[in-house]
């Protein structure tokens, strides 16, 4: 599946819109039609079409977009103490 990710920074805010395998050509123009939008508004929209098994595995491999800052750090956090603590 296809996903376009519509990613607000200043709010962390996330809209998606998932496409099927075959609609690889709709969900390219979708991403230009709405990165020319934003560009024409001024406004700074992250715009991305990415490939995935499922939302799923979507929000596991691009948590940033759906996840808050807070959550974000405190799980990079996790995974490097129990890195050093492997380590020792």
């Amino acid at each position: 599946m296809y996903f376009l990710i519509d990613y607000d920074r200043s709010t962390g805010h996330s809209d998606i819109r998932p496409f099927a395998d075959g609609q690889k050509r709709e969900a390219d123009e979708a991403r230009l039609e709405l990165e020319l939008h934003y560009h024409r508004l001024g406004v700074d929209r992250e715009v991305v079409l990415l490939d995935a098994a499922s939302e799923v595995a979507l929000r596991k491999t691009h948590a940033r977009y759906f996840e808050k800052i807070e959550s974000l750090a405190k799980s990079l956090a996790k995974a490097l103490e129990e890195r050093i603590d492997a380590m020792r």
